[in-house]
């Protein structure tokens, strides 16, 4: 297979999204918007589960925990979250159907879900800002820390729709808020973002060398570039023999880091 077949590949996985999303919207509008909202969360997990391994499984739900282990003092407990991504041999705590508590530890990857994050239409409504607020509330648990010895998790925000270019106030706040809790998001088919601890090593070498978060501009691949980088993050061993089909682009991403302000110093 040419390796411009792969990437024509990864970029149908944007466009099957894109397509089974806008048939819902075509058919029902906005007569229920509930209902268009969890439809959306489906078709990205019946996506991602197409490529999971099989000691993994996909659903919604919450996370609780107690860091008084013995006489559990201390509860904790998640906003509901869109997608959870789990390990199948962990004990859940509840489960019915795609529905899971379950906790911490169990937890590989955590992604919220939206149509649209800015609304440029109403200054009041900043829904990035509101998911990031959200999945802070992760902080609680000691594991959902970017900075520390724990195996990463993968912590993403996917929104179908993006329209505006990456010098954006808001999502500039957005990334200051998150602080690196949220490190990977999809902003429409084109628009990419990821936190990285530090860019050592990265070709062409950015202007900051510490924890940063830096944009991309990959045309019709952010979606498929963001579920590459969840399957290689949610893996037992990082799949390198499989980088060549994860990440298709020539000269890889980092040759496509956006003009504008491309890299975020962390505050």
């Amino acid at each position: 297979m040419s390796r411009q077949n792969i990437k024509n590949f990864q970029k149908s996985i944007t466009r099957e999204l894109t397509l089974t999303k806008d048939r819902v919207e075509f058919l029902i509008g906005n007569a229920n918007w509930g209902e268009v909202g969890r439809f959306k969360e489906a078709i990205l997990r019946k996506t991602i589960s197409q490529f999971l391994p099989s000691n993994l499984k996909i659903g919604t739900g919450f996370i609780i925990g107690n860091s008084d282990h013995q006489f559990g003092r201390n509860g904790q407990i998640s906003s509901q979250l869109d997608i959870i991504i789990y390990e199948d041999k962990s004990p859940v705590i509840f489960r019915e159907g795609d529905f899971v508590i379950i906790t911490e530890n169990a937890v590989r990857a955590v992604i919220e879900v939206k149509t649209k994050v800015i609304n440029y239409g109403n200054d009041q409504d900043n829904a990035l800002n509101n998911i990031v607020s959200k999945i802070n509330r992760l902080r609680d648990f000691e594991t959902f820390n970017p900075i520390g010895e724990h195996k990463k998790k993968f912590i993403g925000i996917f929104s179908y729709d993006y329209e505006q270019d990456f010098s954006n106030e808001r999502i500039d706040e957005a990334l200051r808020i998150s602080n690196g809790v949220v490190n990977h998001i999809s902003l429409g088919p084109n628009k990419f973002i990821r936190y990285w601890e530090n860019t050592i090593g990265l070709d062409p070498i950015p202007e900051y060398q510490g924890r940063c978060y830096i944009r991309y501009n990959l045309t019709d691949l952010s979606f498929s570039y963001f579920i590459s980088n969840l399957l290689h993050i949610v893996a037992d061993e990082d799949p390198v023999e499989r980088y060549w089909f994860s990440f298709p682009i020539e000269g890889t991403k980092e040759r496509h880091r956006a003009e504008t302000r491309p890299i975020i110093e962390l505050r």
